[in-house]
């Protein structure tokens, strides 16, 4: 179990470069005799994440170091990124509120104008990650196995193989989970939570962190308005409710309605980012 959000350890973390069809898996012993099993593609590995160590003791202690851990390899990751002025953002939503969908019509849409690669996160299958490729964009899939989120280190290990071009966009599409891929810094810029309207209107109140932590919520679906019982106001004031400063965005990536505020920002931040 892992003590910090609840996953469990005996899943793998793998890393799939969709350019390079084979993976080798690999098992390790550590000196306190914890079993680690891991694959990489040539000299390229991510590791399972330390957080999903033996932790029937000392569980505070213990998610205490997993997090100061985790905040180094990010800062390190936010020196990598500055250092190649590429602007980072970590996307968070629950499974279905449409990251892949919006992510996918973004890079259509600005692919002339920014160059955006991808770092796609799921617990298992490359399914998302092959849309992503169809729109030409780089991507690498990044798979949990058993675990609810990205963490640092895998990012980390990702670049390596996604290699992302000096003065671009990298976006990181975070396993779909409302609460823990809040906890983890990556070394994103920023934080960006995506909710549908399918969702309810009281997402943002009953979980408060992942809302709190961001900087951006996008609406999404709100071609679905019609057909849903959903209040779009009530939901915006929530979401200020928890985070007074958190922008909004209402978006269709169907219909197009709302993208081009999105797409703005995207554009000024990173020329903002770049200065």
């Amino acid at each position: 179990m892992c003590v910090t959000c609840g996953c469990s350890d005996d899943g793998e973390t793998k890393i799939i470069n969709l350019e390079i069809d084979e993976a080798e898996h690999h098992t390790h012993t550590l000196s306190d005799g914890t079993v680690i099993t891991h694959s990489h593609s040539h000299d390229t590995h991510i590791e399972a994440p330390q957080i999903h160590a033996k932790i029937h003791n000392t569980t505070i202690s213990l998610e205490q170091h997993i997090l100061a851990k985790n905040n180094l390899l990010a800062a390190q990751n936010r020196g990598w990124f500055k250092g190649r002025n590429i602007l980072a953002l970590n996307l968070m939503s629950s499974p279905g509120a449409g990251k892949t969908t919006l992510l996918t019509q973004t890079i259509n849409d600005l692919k002339h104008q920014l160059s955006i690669s991808v770092i796609e996160g799921d617990q298992e299958t490359a399914n998302d990650a092959k849309k992503i490729k169809e729109t030409g964009s780089k991507v690498i899939q990044i798979n949990t196995g058993t675990g609810c989120h990205l963490d640092a280190s895998m990012i980390e290990r990702g670049l390596q193989q996604l290699n992302p071009p000096l003065n671009s966009v990298v976006m990181i599409e975070n396993v779909g989970n409302l609460v823990c891929p809040a906890l983890f810094d990556l070394g994103e810029q920023a934080k960006v939570v995506i909710l549908s309207v399918t969702e309810g209107e009281d997402k943002p109140i009953k979980y408060p962190h992942i809302f709190r932590a961001s900087n951006i919520m996008i609406l999404t679906k709100i071609d679905l308005l019609p057909y849903v019982d959903f209040d779009v106001q009530k939901c915006i004031d929530y979401a200020r409710q928890i985070n007074p400063q958190i922008q909004i965005f209402q978006v269709s990536a169907t219909t197009g309605t709302g993208l081009e505020k999105w797409y703005a920002w995207l554009i000024e931040n990173l020329k903002i980012y770049q200065r």
